[in-house]
């Protein structure tokens, strides 16, 4: 695994030896001004003679002003564009609505940003729970699917729940996208959630050759059940705690804890990539863990 630090976005120097520095930096520095790309290249048994997989992949945005407003959303494009991928995909979590924020970005305004990504494989994305909380009239049925599900349909994106579909390189590789296992509040349940995930019904394609297969799931806690069938699965959610130092987070939005916290995972001959995502959620703080587009290389 190769791990690289690529398109620092900052503007002038951050002096952390105050408090007044490390707040700065936590409120405003972190989370709305960098960026980077973190790259992981791995091997895949049983690939074959394709060529090298590209993908880059984008979670959590968190729409909202002032800490991801449209314009940075832009940058995020122009340089996940700029990494010339063979496919983006997007992990779920685009909408922001957490006590701090300003404003909540219209979500038309936003797919239309996400639909300037250009891969030859196209653009595909998972819905994230977010993407689900965000929606009140799914909520009230307790059902059914958000309207975003459909705004990025209609722009160009493939939104995978609970589905696979097999990507024209080389031989061919699957690209699976599982549902969300937190889309449904349940009345009066306090903060517990009906999954709106199938990981059977998601894998059943896979019985049809032995091509790798690829698996997106927005949480993280969804890789336990992953048979070693799938060589590699994709998450965000947790934003790696948003605040991670010596690579431990104090809070983090798993069952597993840090067992799932961020990075890459390897496990029993199986591997998950949990991205560090883009946004806050909660509390606008990111310290330690930088704003990220994650690259990843198959071959």
């Amino acid at each position: 695994m190769r791990l690289t630090r690529r398109h620092l976005l900052a503007g002038g120097a951050v002096t952390l030896a105050s408090g007044a520095g490390v707040s700065a930096f936590g409120l405003v520095v972190e989370p709305g001004l960098l960026l980077r790309v973190t790259e992981y290249d791995l091997p895949v048994p049983g690939w074959g003679a394709r060529p090298p997989l590209v993908l880059s992949v984008i979670a959590d945005i968190h729409a909202n002003e002032p800490w991801m407003p449209l314009r940075r959303i832009r940058r995020i494009v122009d340089t996940a564009n700029e990494l010339r991928p063979d496919a983006h995909l997007l992990l779920g979590d685009i909408p922001g609505h957490f006590p701090w924020i300003r404003r909540r970005l219209p979500m038309p305004e936003v797919v239309a940003e996400l639909a300037r990504l250009r891969a030859p494989l196209g653009t595909h994305a998972v819905l994230g729970n977010h993407d689900y909380w965000d929606d009140d009239a799914v909520q009230r049925r307790g059902e059914g699917r958000p309207a975003l599900q459909g705004l990025q349909e209609g722009a160009g994106i493939r939104v995978l729940v609970n589905q696979a579909l097999r990507l024209p390189h080389g031989d061919g590789v699957w690209l699976c996208g599982a549902g969300s296992s937190m889309a449904y509040r349940i009345p009066g349940g306090g903060w517990r959630f009906r999954g709106a995930d199938n990981l059977t019904a998601t894998l059943a394609p896979l019985a049809a050759d032995d091509a790798p297969a690829i698996l997106m799931a927005h949480e993280p806690d969804q890789f336990v059940n992953v048979p070693g069938r799938v060589a590699l699965t994709l998450s965000g959610h947790t934003h790696g705690g948003q605040v991670r130092l010596f690579g431990w987070s104090p809070v983090i939005g798993s069952r597993y804890g840090q067992r799932f916290a961020y990075g890459l995972v390897e496990e029993a001959g199986r591997r998950l990539v949990v991205s560090g995502g883009l946004g806050c959620s909660v509390l606008p703080v990111r310290f330690g863990v930088m704003p990220e587009i994650v690259r990843v290389r198959l071959s």
